[in-house]
């Protein structure tokens, strides 16, 4: 009788098997990771709700620390808009 291969015997998992990327290519091919669950937007915890919400909580807390005038967000045609207008723009590492 012929034995068949499990997965763990087919795909051996080493250090080749590790790949390096670029810290744009990582966001760029597993935006998952950053944002959660890659939906459509028909469901609640879709990521592009978490993004959302990441961003408004940034200018939030940049206008609660006094680095901004305004927010202003604006939601037309499944395009959300968010605008600060900031003192000055930080960059750099925190």
């Amino acid at each position: 009788m012929a034995k068949v291969k499990t997965d763990l015997e087919v795909f051996k998992y080493d250090e080749d098997s590790i790949k390096s990327l670029d810290w744009r290519e990582h966001i760029r091919l597993r935006p998952g990771m950053y944002i959660g669950k890659l939906g459509d937007g028909s469901a609640p915890d879709d990521g592009i709700y978490v993004l959302v919400k990441e961003v408004l909580d940034n200018c939030i807390d940049e206008y609660m620390m006094g680095y901004g005038k305004t927010i202003e967000l604006t939601i037309k045609d499944r395009t959300v808009v968010v605008r600060t207008t900031e003192e000055e723009f930080l960059l750099g590492r925190w």
